[in-house]
């Protein structure tokens, strides 16, 4: 009954994809019948499958007990066999539950967030199929890596996603940065994605099978092991959005806003980190690979969370701020927490889905997404303003909403492996990766505190706007995920739930029965988190019609453009590869079709100069022949007289 409910889980949203592709295109411009009944289809099949895929992740939840597998080969190469199957246990039915909440509040918001209005784009009818199958496409593809049992059925999941990625982000192509953003997106986790798939296929030649079971109780040399987590570790930096590989998430957000919220939630983004916790016993077999990721992991979060503080579009700051939470997820992994990684994953999931879709609906009501524009929204938008508030809350790590919890579980094991060396990484991993949490939690709540005074306090910065709450087919999707977002760390490592995210074979950095518990170490967090809100409050009530973000100086554009990465990734990797382009062009031009054209052309020089030689020589040849034969006669006639 498990193996069939984890079949069916990727299946169901899958097939509406597919089906939904299949629709025949709503008219353009023309009778608004025919693109209404496109889009009810297109609405039917892409809520009934992700409502389908929720039932079928909570069924899953209830009734696994324990890991269990199914598998039947599928393909076989000479013995190295690919399989057909799943590979399920408590954390996996967590993943899927979290993922098909979130994609069908995705589903539902984006029935009233992408609408033919009096003022909206006339085609959006004609464009709306195609988006819901891809949003169900994206969700099948992540349920896919959530309980693929084979590590070829896992990498199908995984590319899927980028492709589908590639399409939602540039869903409306007429908006100037969406193509650039979607091919930007589609290339930078592509440079990953070749290191992962040769990870993967060194771990099956070495193992002689791509099953997940048969790769994890293999006994791979060292050399191997180390190479192949590398390897892997690039696909998690492009996914996951780990320095370098995280420029792309950020400009993601010309996309439609709930496609933030699928991507930058519980889908592309915790591809990663789930896949990592997934073969964790691999990684704390080559402890190398998981210095490597701490170390990336806390410059990820700093990095993140200080480009989070200088931004003005709302969706930038919300990007950044999953950058840095993406890095105390990877900070988990490296010290030695798989649980504490996954359990703040599922917060994340909650809280920051609810975030960006609060943020849409913010962006409906005003029309903008620049915070310097809005102001004094709390009173017109009461709903969305205490939904912000409890997402902004657990983002920040206020306790006792979901998000203090799971970071206080990071930075708990991270204490852990820094003071008594329990993680599987060097101590100093530990130091860095708690160090770098810590002053992450008063920047988080800097730039937090920041979005939600610049958003919903002050005065109204666009007097002609009359914004109010969005309609109810926009607020209960948010409301909906306002509840986990508040509760869910009550039910986590501190209730009932708390055995399902458990690895039997992996001790958790610091306990003794696999769960992390608040301790003494809680209250240096919370002091960080007060001396963030207090500066960024002071400084706006200095000057509340200014932005807090003012007092950052000359810092201020640094953090704005994230370090000039982008430009220093244009100038040693894009420059250089476009000049190799055109060198390889030019060179092509030149050289290649010079040596071919040159060749044809001297075979035609050669073949008219003997053209030309021929024609000179006929009337030479002739005059020849005819002297010759005079000669011959004449001597003829000399011999006859002679004799």
């Amino acid at each position: 009954m498990t193996g069939l409910l984890g079949a069916l889980l990727p299946a169901v949203p899958l097939v509406a994809g597919l089906l939904g592709l299949l629709l025949p295109p709503a008219p353009r411009r023309d009778s608004a019948t025919g693109g209404d009944r496109a889009r009810t289809v297109a609405v039917t099949l892409g809520v009934t499958g992700a409502a389908g895929a929720l039932a079928l992740a909570v069924a899953l939840l209830l009734t696994v007990d324990g890991p269990t597998e199914t598998s039947a080969t599928w393909v076989d190469f000479g013995g190295l066999a690919v399989t057909l199957g799943v590979r399920l246990d408590g954390a996996a039915a967590l993943v899927a539950v979290a993922v098909t909440t979130v994609a069908l509040a995705v589903q539902v918001y984006s029935i009233g967030y992408l609408r033919r209005g009096p003022h909206d784009d006339v085609d959006v009818d004609h464009r709306y199929p195609p988006y819901a199958a891809q949003i169900s496409l994206f969700t099948g593809a992540m349920l896919l890596v959530v309980v693929a049992g084979d590590l070829i059925m896992l990498l199908v999941g995984w590319e899927v996603m980028g492709l589908c990625s590639y399409l939602l982000i540039a869903h409306d192509r007429r908006l100037a940065g969406a193509p650039a953003a979607a091919m930007k997106a589609f290339l930078v986790t592509r440079v990953g994605d070749v290191g992962f798939l040769l990870g993967i296929a060194l771990l099956g030649v070495s193992t002689g099978s791509f099953r997940i079971a048969d790769v994890l109780a293999h006994d791979h040399s060292g050399a191997t092991l180390t190479a192949a987590g590398l390897l892997l570790l690039a696909g998690v930096a492009g996914k996951s959005a780990q320095f370098p590989l995280h420029t792309w998430l950020p400009d993601a957000m010309a996309g439609p806003t709930p496609i933030s919220a699928l991507i930058h939630a519980a889908t592309m983004v915790a591809a990663g980190v789930y896949a990592v916790a997934r073969l964790y016993p691999l990684f704390t077999a080559a402890p190398v690979t998981l210095t490597v990721l701490g170390v990336l992991g806390a410059i990820t979060l700093l990095l993140g969370a200080l480009a989070a503080t200088a931004q003005d579009d709302i969706k930038r700051v919300l990007a950044w701020s999953t950058v840095s939470q993406l890095g105390y997820m990877t900070g988990a992994l490296a010290v030695g927490s798989p649980s504490a990684a996954l359990f703040h994953l599922l917060t994340h999931a909650a809280f920051k889905a609810l975030l960006f879709l609060a943020a849409g609906a913010v962006i409906h009501a005003v029309g903008t997404t620049l915070m310097s524009e809005m102001g004094g929204l709390r009173r017109s938008m009461p709903v969305t303003f205490w939904c912000t508030v409890v997402g902004l809350g657990a983002l920040a790590g206020v306790p006792p909403l979901a998000g203090f919890w799971s970071k206080d579980g990071v930075l708990t094991v991270a204490e852990s492996a820094a003071l008594e060396g329990t993680g599987p990484a060097p101590s100093w991993v530990g130091w860095i990766v708690w160090i770098a949490g810590l002053v992450g939690v008063a920047v988080t709540a800097w730039y937090a505190g920041r979005l939600l005074l610049r958003a919903f306090f002050g005065t109204p910065r666009l007097p002609l706007v009359q914004p109010h709450d969005p309609p109810a087919v926009l607020r209960w999707p948010v409301l909906l995920l306002a509840v986990p977002a508040a509760l869910l760390g009550l039910t986590g490592f501190v209730g009932a739930f708390a055995d399902r995210l458990r690895f039997p074979t992996v001790p958790v950095a610091g306990s003794e029965d696999g769960l992390v518990h608040l301790g003494p170490g809680v209250l240096l967090p919370l002091a960080f988190l007060l001396v963030g809100a207090a500066l960024v409050t002071w400084g706006w009530r200095r000057d509340p019609a200014a932005d807090p973000a003012a007092a950052l100086g000359p810092l201020r554009p640094v953090f704005a453009s994230a370090f000039r990465l982008d430009d220093v990734q244009r100038t040693l990797v894009v420059r250089p590869v476009r000049a190799l382009a055109r060198a390889a062009r030019t060179s092509d031009e030149v050289v290649v079709d010079g040596a071919v054209e040159g060749s044809g052309r001297a075979v035609s020089g050669l073949g008219a100069g003997l053209a030309a030689l021929h024609r000179a020589a006929l009337p030479r040849a002739a005059a020849g022949v005819l002297a010759g034969a005079l000669l011959i006669g004449l001597a003829a006639a000399l011999l006859g007289v002679v004799q």
